[in-house]
């Protein structure tokens, strides 16, 4: 695969927000899956930091087709190829290592890693791409940072992600360099424990009316 991939940027222009959602069941991810895509957001990405989470990827796809749910907090070549095999339809990761831009040519996964300074960025320009995950976005900068960016990197395009909340999603949606942001305010572990979908709904069509 030669030059950047355009299916990444289609996929973070889909909503202004990227739900983060870290899943403790299967059938409780799959109730988040239909209130978030109720909600207007249909970009979902469902971190790997449980035991269970490549099997609420795969329900997550069979429940509701027509959401476009995605792997965060990949790490390994190995869980690229799974994300794939359980048909997610985006790769996210915190950082990135030449083997991970290596796994996810091979994959054909549209790949959206994380980078934190401008040799990261340089880096990830080199291995042919043109938009990446700024995280830990507060930690490292915010949205002064992001805009200090676009002097040299004017063509790449960002998601910020971590320590975003939905007061601040603004302050990152009007940048010039910014597609979307990510967020785990949408499903708070007070929301998923009360096992509120009613609220999640809301909240995502709150974060969907964000830009516009």
């Amino acid at each position: 695969m030669s030059g950047a991939d355009p299916r990444v940027r289609a996929v973070l222009k889909l909503a202004p927000v990227i739900p983060v959602f870290t899943p403790e069941n299967v059938e409780d991810a799959v109730e988040v899956a239909r209130a978030l895509f109720n909600g207007g957001l249909p970009v979902i990405e469902v971190t790997l930091r449980t035991p269970m989470a490549m099997e609420a990827i795969q329900a997550m796809v069979e429940a509701v087709p027509d959401a476009v749910v995605g792997a965060g907090t990949v790490l390994t070549a190995a869980q690229m190829e799974k994300v794939k095999q359980v048909g997610g339809r985006f790769a996210v990761s915190p950082g990135a290592t030449p083997r991970l831009y290596a796994a996810a040519r091979d994959t054909d996964l549209p790949f959206l890693p994380g980078v934190a300074t401008s040799s990261e960025l340089m880096l990830g320009l080199e291995q042919g791409l043109d938009t990446f995950k700024f995280f830990p976005a507060v930690q490292a900068g915010g949205a002064a940072m992001l805009s200090a960016w676009n002097g040299p990197f004017g063509d790449v395009r960002f998601c910020p992600t971590g320590g975003i909340s939905a007061q601040t999603a603004r302050d990152f949606l009007h940048l010039p360099n910014v597609l979307c942001v990510g967020g785990s305010w949408l499903t708070t572990r007070a929301l998923l424990q009360a096992r509120d979908w009613a609220g999640i709904e809301q909240l995502a069509r709150d974060s969907a009316a964000l830009v516009g």
